[in-house]
């Protein structure tokens, strides 16, 4: 018996997926798979119908927009990417709130749960991100997880990029059932063997980690000062 609490699935699960400008495409598609492999249906929520374009230089082109998209969805979903604009995006942050308040799951993969931090949706909750945007997360007051995919109660969070297909293999299992996940997970023939033992920073070593580190420089920065502005305006709230 699968030891995932299952909820009704007499219809199709809706899941509602934020779409900004500079997500990462793969924390997008993977849970995306993952969720359409189980038969849950898929809604790419935002401002208009524009096409989005994604960090890696495509576009991703919406099929709903914050005000038609359903009230109250089963998944509430943020990938993450260059999220430092998104976070500050009012009418982003305010559909977040809006939708999060009906959600049966609300969830992020990556850099995303900075975004539902914004929104006040990790609020005394744990949460997974990237291994390079744990103390800006930390900064808004969550509690930072290592773990690749995280849970706690009703948030579902993933690690870094492709922790995207872990994470949504665990949501398929936690609400259609183990055999669901099972299911997904063959039709996308997930069975990794990476060719090196790169994808965390134990793994990859302190030259890698300061390469990276040089690169990430700028986003870093930029990340950082997102964040201050979030918490410059949770405390000009607070003093009102």
């Amino acid at each position: 018996m699968s030891s995932y609490t299952t909820i009704s699935a007499e219809r199709r699960l809706v899941v509602a997926v934020l779409l900004f400008e500079g997500h990462t495409a793969l924390d997008l598609v993977g849970p995306c798979t993952a969720f359409a492999s189980a038969g849950m249906e898929i809604h790419l929520v935002s401002e208009t119908l524009e096409p989005v374009l994604t960090d890696t230089g495509f576009t991703i082109s919406p099929t709903t927009t914050y005000d038609d998209c359903p009230a109250e969805p089963d998944v509430l979903f943020v990938p993450g990417g260059l999220v430092n604009e998104v976070m500050l995006d009012d009418r982003a942050i305010a559909f977040l709130a809006d939708r999060g308040a009906t959600a049966s799951f609300i969830t992020s993969v990556c850099t995303g749960s900075l975004v539902l931090a914004a929104a006040g949706l990790l609020d005394g909750y744990r949460s997974a991100t990237h291994w390079s945007t744990r103390d800006h997360l930390a900064r808004l007051g969550v509690e930072v997880s290592t773990e690749r995919v995280c849970v706690d109660r009703n948030r579902f969070s993933g690690g870094g990029v492709t922790a995207g297909i872990d994470f949504g293999l665990t949501i398929v299992a936690h609400v259609l059932g183990e055999e669901s996940a099972k299911f997904a997970q063959l039709v996308m023939e997930y069975d990794p063997e990476p060719p090196f033992d790169a994808g965390s920073p134990e793994g990859a070593g302190p030259e890698a980690v300061a390469q990276f580190t040089r690169f990430a420089s700028q986003p870093d920065e930029n990340l950082g000062k997102a964040v201050s502005r979030v918490l410059e305006q949770r405390r000009a709230t607070v003093s009102k």
